[in-house]
């Protein structure tokens, strides 16, 4: 069975001020999710699966999925603020997304098999895919799960801060321990994040970060129930409180519950964090157009 990708769509795009995930950044209207489509078939995955929110599911098929319908297996899983909540009440005050790990927990029941995980507004380029499809169907067991490692200075964003999941590794590649960082910014000495209170903290720039390119198994949506559930209980109160992936593979993987293997990557890598990152991902993809890696029309509409 070929291994699932689900696309992570379900953002309000607060800092870019729009639903950057249906802004096209390429010729014929093509969008970051064309791209990630396009690389993820070749790559060898099999069933495409969106995390969408259902007031802007018209213009999400209308602007993305239609131009796949017919040759793709696709299916929908909806991240809204009241989905998998069990007896806890939403605040009435709430009104953001419960965060990317709640993002995938949305998926149970429509994923049954090894699947990738990616973001709609980041690049990742077919290699990093095909390295994911790799492990994922190299008869891996019900608790090695996988990221792509990046190079935290070539994934920052020239307008503004940014966060990212800081990786520590053993010398077998394989995960310790994972931090979400927020506030993450560049310095003249490579880069530092800053604690909710401001206070900031050095970062070399070469620690190895995830861009939310992570191989599951099934499994994964047992330790998200109970993680989530966990969350709600603690912070759900919270008006911004998010349960991000980090934080689940981190408690995973300290507790000896799961492993996760980390594939390093130099493929290019581009994202939309705020408006003005468009004109460098435009930019970028414009040069993988001219170089050949893509033609200037992906779908024959």
């Amino acid at each position: 069975m070929k291994p699932t990708l689900l696309v992570l769509a379900a953002g309000l795009g607060t800092r870019y001020g729009g639903l950057k995930q249906i802004d096209a950044i390429g010729p014929y209207d093509q969008t970051i999710i064309d791209y990630a489509i396009y690389d993820g078939l070749r790559a060898g995955f099999g069933k495409v699966v969106f995390v969408i929110q259902h007031y802007f599911e018209d213009a999400f098929r209308e602007k993305v999925s239609r131009k796949f319908e017919g040759f793709v297996e696709m299916a929908f899983a909806y991240q809204e603020l009241n989905a998998c909540l069990g007896d806890f009440v939403r605040p009435a005050d709430r009104d953001k997304p419960w965060g990317t790990g709640h993002a995938i927990l949305v998926s149970h029941g429509i994923i049954d098999e090894p699947f990738a995980v990616v973001n709609a507004d980041d690049y990742y380029g077919r290699d990093s895919l095909g390295a994911m499809v790799g492990f994922l169907t190299g008869g891996t067991g019900p608790t090695d799960y996988a990221m792509v490692g990046y190079t935290l200075k070539n994934t920052l964003s020239e307008h503004g801060s940014v966060a990212r999941g800081v990786a520590e590794c053993d010398d077998r590649l394989f995960l310790k321990r994972i931090v979400e960082r927020k506030g993450i910014e560049k310095t003249a000495n490579g880069a530092r994040y800053r604690d909710p209170d401001g206070t900031p903290h050095p970062l070399t720039g070469d620690e190895p970060v995830s861009m939310n390119l992570w191989g599951f198994q099934p499994s994964i949506f047992g330790f998200l129930e109970a993680q989530f559930a966990g969350f709600l209980a603690e912070h759900g109160r919270e008006k911004n409180a998010e349960l991000y992936i980090p934080t689940v593979v981190d408690k995973l993987v300290t507790g000896g519950i799961a492993t996760v293997k980390v594939l390093p990557s130099n493929a290019p890598w581009f994202g939309v964090t705020y408006r003005a990152d468009k004109a460098l991902a435009t930019a970028s993809m414009r040069q993988l157009i001219e170089a050949g890696v893509y033609p200037e029309r992906l779908w024959d509409l």
